[in-house]
């Protein structure tokens, strides 16, 4: 059974460069007999990228999207024109909070999705709304939420806020989820921005599941991190005996460098148009 997951677009652009490329991320992922879009990016070229890497986007079955920031869901509406009746989209429970973020001046700017549920209804969109620690969409497929923060040094960031009964209050990411992949290697770990940590996420899911982790891939949220996070977090993968670390869009360049010195042939670089296979 292979598994060939495809970066449709990130931050940093191919070697192809006819490829778009922006800060947001969106996967294609063949597994299990599902093909999956994990998130959509910022804007929507994904779609233009997926075309020219002969990708058929419209026989997707599975849409997940990790969290409710315009990065990640942004390319929503243009992706349901592209897909069948029956296709299902996942999310978190409380991914239609009203995310903002807090700027310098003490303002709030939005940042969060362009459309509600309604509008997929309209579109005959099966939407299930994930509450439960693992839910599996197929045999080998799963998402988890619930993530336990068990760590001190991945801290929750002030400037992200939800806002509720009119008052902004600091969004705990209580909506982002993230995808599992068991294959015969070991559980290979998809995220889209990592917001509650990534050694939080790992953790959780090792104590949610008897799997051993066997890649990451995708956003790790090291883009703000100090050299002690970006370190102690180096240290569980290390810890976790993971054998790839793929990363992408959030990491950052510091955390990408100090990531690839120290991890060598165990880092990947999962920029737009990589495709990973196992």
């Amino acid at each position: 059974m292979e598994l060939k997951i495809t970066t449709l677009i990130e931050n940093m652009p191919s070697d192809n460069e006819a490829l778009l490329y922006e800060h947001g991320l969106s996967l294609f992922i063949e597994f299990d007999g599902k093909k999956i879009i994990f998130d959509t990016g910022k804007s929507g070229d994904y779609i233009e990228n997926a075309k020219l890497l002969n990708i058929p986007l419209e026989k997707t079955d599975t849409l997940i999207v990790s969290h409710g920031h315009y990065d990640h869901a942004g390319g929503v509406l243009k992706t349901i024109d592209l897909l069948k009746t029956n296709t299902t989209m996942y999310v978190g429970q409380e991914f239609f909070n009203l995310k903002h973020k807090k700027l310098e001046d003490g303002s709030y700017k939005f940042n969060g999705i362009d459309f509600s549920e309604n509008d997929l209804i309209r579109k005959k969109i099966k939407l299930i709304k994930i509450s439960k620690d693992l839910q599996f969409i197929s045999g080998n497929i799963v998402i988890f939420k619930k993530i336990a923060r068990s760590n001190t040094f991945e801290k929750q960031n002030p400037k992200f806020m939800v806002k509720k009964n009119n008052d902004m209050k600091p969004d705990d990411f209580a909506d982002e989820i993230v995808l599992g992949l068991i294959t015969k290697k070991g559980l290979v770990v998809v995220a889209g921005c990592s917001h509650l940590g990534i050694v939080n996420i790992l953790t959780s899911i090792s104590k949610t599941i008897n799997i051993p982790i066997y890649a990451v891939l995708g956003g790790t949220h090291l883009v703000e991190a100090d050299a002690v996070r970006i370190s102690k977090t180096i240290e569980a993968f290390r810890n976790m005996n993971i054998k790839y670390v793929a990363v992408s869009h959030c990491t950052g360049e510091t955390g990408i460098k100090i990531i690839k010195q120290e991890l060598r042939e165990g880092f990947i670089l999962n920029n737009t148009g990589n495709v990973f296979k196992l």
